[in-house]
């Protein structure tokens, strides 16, 4: 991210996960992980959200806590509308 205005300021990037398809009913968007930044006026900088297995489990139908296989839209921004998204493919 780059503040491109004239004065430092605070971003709260947000981490969103979607499973595409899956065996019952799933959020569209369910908030994994956040981040608050704070930039300086002209600077750029990463942010870096490490996902694993946890990030991804679901209880299903017999409420038991699994992932399935299947792809999933990784989904990162400012807020919940505007995000960058990446498929994830899980085997």
């Amino acid at each position: 991210m780059t503040n491109a205005g004239s004065r430092a300021g605070d971003e709260v990037v947000q981490l969103y996960i979607r499973d595409e398809v899956s065996s019952v009913t799933r959020p569209i968007k369910e908030l994994k992980g956040f981040e608050r930044v704070s930039i300086k006026a002209g600077e750029t900088r990463t942010v870096t959200f490490q996902i694993g297995p946890e990030e991804l489990p679901f209880y299903n139908r017999e409420m038991k806590r699994i992932v399935e296989p299947g792809t999933f839209k990784i989904m990162v921004g400012p807020n919940s509308a505007d995000l960058t998204s990446v498929p994830l493919e899980v085997k």
